[in-house]
């Protein structure tokens, strides 16, 4: 724990003014200049990048949703023995203990209330998990929730040179997940509305590097001004995402005197609504069907990962991954 405290220490400090989250590792690479290959653990045979955040797997085509964090310890087998930790104050959501059930392995899943909105954070390959972390437990940052490890459900185990932690910072896209997964694919779901799926990550390390950068740095305004892919008008009320992420939402007259019958949904790269915009009957040319209204090409051409549109004879598309995407948004 001491070498944890330490970690935190070099965090908090007085170098931030407005902390929201730690590293949830001792690892503090990332914010040592060019330090980047011991800090983040590679896919094998590629570079440190593709550790990181984004469209960053499969040379641009596979989108990742989170970072990995490399190890910094090991025992004689050289096994990882870094202890993980809170990355903020919040209450555990679940915790997965069959490390054969996901691709994550086992894996906890905290929930935090910053600036009037949900939060997720998200640790993956534990190699154990704290026996006092329960659904419901409150937790405060820095507390230990497991040990780094290897488990995977994949075919091939990650290998001790590249053991990490996955870790996400996410929003929920829907509070009822499982019954949305039942609809669609009618078969089991072992993580019910935890399941990884119902999570859309944001970039811990430009979150991470921020509140290190920016004296008053505020996850809303990071989000709020995300970089706009496209935007899509959805004829729906409603839906947990609408009434979670409320302070998300823009002010529109029209809308407010005659009625909320839609929104208008600014989507950046990662396929995050960064902002709602309520829409009146009278601003929706359309009924049941989702409609794209702009795109921002340049956006859109260099981050394909996602899949979410598509260009097809000079015309902007959903694709069915981007419907199935909205339906989930906007399941009630």
């Amino acid at each position: 724990m001491m070498r944890v405290a330490i970690a935190m220490f070099m965090l908090s400090g007085g170098l931030v003014s407005a902390q929201q989250f730690y590293l949830p590792t001792e690892n503090t690479s990332l914010f040592l200049a060019g330090n980047e290959t011991r800090f983040y653990a590679p896919t094998p045979g590629k570079d440190w990048v593709s550790g990181s955040y984004g469209c960053v797997r499969t040379g641009g085509a596979q989108f990742h949703e989170g970072i990995d964090i490399l190890r910094v310890n090991t025992d004689r087998r050289g096994e990882p023995t870094d202890e993980v930790i809170a990355a903020a104050d919040g209450i555990v959501s679940y915790a997965n203990h069959a490390s054969g059930a996901s691709l994550y392995g086992k894996y906890v899943i905290l929930k935090h209330r910053i600036e009037g909105i949900p939060v997720f954070t998200l640790y993956a390959h534990l190699s154990l998990i704290e026996s006092g972390i329960r659904s419901g437990a409150q937790v405060r940052a820095g507390a230990k929730l497991g040990v780094m490890g290897r488990t995977a459900n994949t075919r091939s185990r990650i290998g001790r040179d590249r053991a990490h932690l996955h870790f996400e910072i996410a929003f929920r896209a829907n509070e009822r997940f499982s019954g949305w997964y039942q609809e669609q694919y009618q078969g089991k779901n072992d993580h019910g509305n935890w399941h990884g799926w119902n999570f859309l990550g944001l970039d811990p390390t430009d979150i991470l590097r921020r509140q290190v950068n920016e004296a008053q740095f505020s996850l809303l305004n990071f989000i709020r001004h995300q970089k706009e892919m496209f935007r899509v008008l959805v004829p729906k009320t409603g839906f947990s995402y609408e009434r979670e992420y409320r302070p998300l939402m823009r002010r529109n007259a029209t809308a407010e005197r005659a009625g909320i019958d839609g929104y208008e949904l600014v989507i950046n790269f990662a396929g995050i609504p960064c902002q709602l915009i309520p829409r009146s009957k009278t601003e929706i040319p359309f009924e049941k069907s989702y409609s794209i209204i702009r795109v921002v090409e340049e956006e859109a051409l260099s981050k394909r990962c996602r899949k979410l549109i598509t260009k097809e004879r000079g015309k902007w598309r959903l694709t069915r991954k981007g419907v199935e995407f909205l339906d989930l948004i906007t399941y009630r």
